[in-house]
């Protein structure tokens, strides 16, 4: 059957209804559009995993602050859906705002702790806004599976705590990170880099590799690696911190040393790109 599209509510939902009173599996990929190589690896591993898959494009205005890039984010529904298309995407559920948020909308999912550090601290509301969302989403959907990349790793995070504290029965997938072939890790705002950006962007993935290298030769003094990566990152003239944190896993709480359940997390700005990425520092990803 060829793709299907669908931009209502009640129609998406009367589609999950029905699919799952037949015992269909209904697997979930939600995104922004602009899609890359990082969403269709999730959604070649959905296509594995389910009998009904499903990817939301909808750019969801709560999450973005004032003066982020919300009008100018990219959005390409028909490249977007032809992609989806040749990965086996079965419906394609494109909303509208204002289907998403009618008037009169006042409801808001809010998960505490975890989302005040970090991404949180540098985008109040942000991740009020993701929850609502993926909790709504969620609702009208009504998957099973759910997959999400690790690079939004504090996103992943929180909505794993959102799922487990509001008895919403899908499982969480998060799935390895997607890079270019130099390391640089796929983001649809890495089409905002210039080339001088793009090339200095690299930071982000040597600084990793430097991490790496020094927990591997016995670093566990997470200061002395912040550091480290901080210098580092400070000789590229395009790049602008945000954070560098090594966090628990779970908590994501900052550890003063490094263990088992270490994430090196890191957001930079360039010009006004900004990119996010993060590693375990001795698990396997």
């Amino acid at each position: 059957m060829p793709i299907q599209i669908i931009t209502t509510v009640a129609e998406m939902q009367q589609r999950a209804q029905a699919a799952r009173a037949t015992g269909q599996r209904i697997v979930f990929v939600p995104t922004m559009g602009c899609l890359h190589q990082g969403h269709l690896s999730l959604l070649e591993a959905g296509r594995k995993q389910g009998d009904l898959l499903v990817l939301s494009i909808f750019v969801n205005p709560t999450q973005f602050g004032q003066g982020e890039d919300f009008e100018d984010y990219p959005r390409d529904l028909r490249c977007d859906s032809e992609l989806a298309e040749v990965v086996g995407v079965d419906i394609v559920f494109a909303p509208t705002v204002a289907e998403m948020y009618p008037q009169g909308y006042a409801t808001f999912v809010d998960v505490e702790g975890i989302t005040k550090g970090l991404c949180g601290a540098s985008r109040p509301g942000h991740f009020r806004g993701v929850t609502t969302v993926v909790g709504k989403l969620f609702n009208i959907i009504q998957p099973q599976l759910a997959l999400f990349g690790n690079k939004d790793f504090q996103q992943l995070t929180v909505i794993r705590r959102m799922t487990i504290d509001l008895n919403i029965p899908v499982e969480i997938i998060g799935m390895p990170i997607f890079r270019e072939p130099d390391g640089l890790a796929m983001s649809s705002r890495n089409v905002y880099l210039s080339a001088e950006q793009r090339q200095q962007a690299l930071v982000l993935s040597q600084s990793i590799v430097e991490a790496l290298r020094m927990v591997a030769a016995g670093q566990t003094d997470s200061s002395v690696i912040v550091a480290a990566l901080e210098n580092r990152i400070s000789s590229k003239s395009a790049a602008r911190i945000d954070y560098i944190k090594i966090c628990h896993r779970l908590s994501l709480e900052e550890q003063v040393k490094v263990d088992e359940d270490s994430v090196l997390l890191l957001a930079l700005f360039f010009g006004k790109t900004r990119l996010i990425d993060n590693s375990y520092l001795k698990r396997a990803e």
